[in-house]
């Protein structure tokens, strides 16, 4: 019988290196002996092993025998790879959502995520907005309510964070995007599944060559 005190222990240590590696206070590519890092978060070897066997799942860390474990780096590769599956993933979501046609009320969430967006462009705070839009792209899949779906695509999304919030401060003040979202939104309350479709891969489209171009400079210096 497993102990419930060790599995809580465990998803405690997950979520702490999930978040530190998401917003990259872990840098990308650094490489940590496990007795470190167990000291470091005062947990047992076998409890922080069981957190990283699943971060590891989910692409962030690569565990090295005798070597310890290492944060997965940001390439462009593996980036457009993502982008190239998230879109098609939240492309069939916006297409469904729209021939369900919602209630507004129950897209509220969405339109509440996108005045945060436009608040943050008008004070050209690019965390707040980063922050809602992530809000935004979550609520999206809640919605939908497919938690398969969401658990894969919130896996993706947590890879594709790290090179979001390693480059956020090295793009315009996200006025365009915001107004995407919007059009997302507009066709699917409009119960327009062709449009919702069109709005959400244009914008996953744009945001990856953006990233992209960001991540190839980045890594030609």
């Amino acid at each position: 019988m497993s102990n419930p005190t060790k599995t809580s222990r465990a998803e405690d240590i997950y979520r702490t290196l999930k978040e530190e590696i998401r917003s990259n206070r872990l840098h990308p590519g650094a490489q940590i002996p496990e007795p470190e890092l167990a000291g470091r978060l005062d947990v047992s070897r076998t409890t922080l092993r069981e957190a990283l066997i699943r971060l590891e799942a989910d692409g962030l860390v690569e565990l090295i025998p005798r070597r310890g474990v290492r944060i997965l780096p940001l390439r462009a590769d593996d980036m457009g790879e993502i982008y190239e599956i998230l879109t098609a993933l939240e492309a069939d979501v916006a297409v469904a959502m729209a021939r369900k046609r919602p209630a507004a009320h129950e897209l509220q969430p969405l339109q509440d995520a996108i005045d945060a967006m436009q608040r943050a462009v008008d004070m050209e705070d690019l965390d707040a907005w980063a922050g809602a839009d992530d809000r935004f792209h979550t609520v999206f899949l809640e919605i939908h309510g497919n938690r398969r779906l969401k658990r894969v695509v919130e896996t993706l999304s947590d890879q594709a964070h790290r090179a979001r919030i390693a480059t956020l401060h090295l793009r315009n003040i996200p006025k365009r995007s915001t107004e995407e979202h919007q059009a997302i939104l507009d066709a699917i309350l409009a119960g327009d599944a062709k449009q919702a479709r069109k709005a959400l891969r244009s914008h996953r489209a744009r945001a990856a060559r953006e990233l992209l171009d960001i991540l190839d400079k980045l890594s030609q210096l």
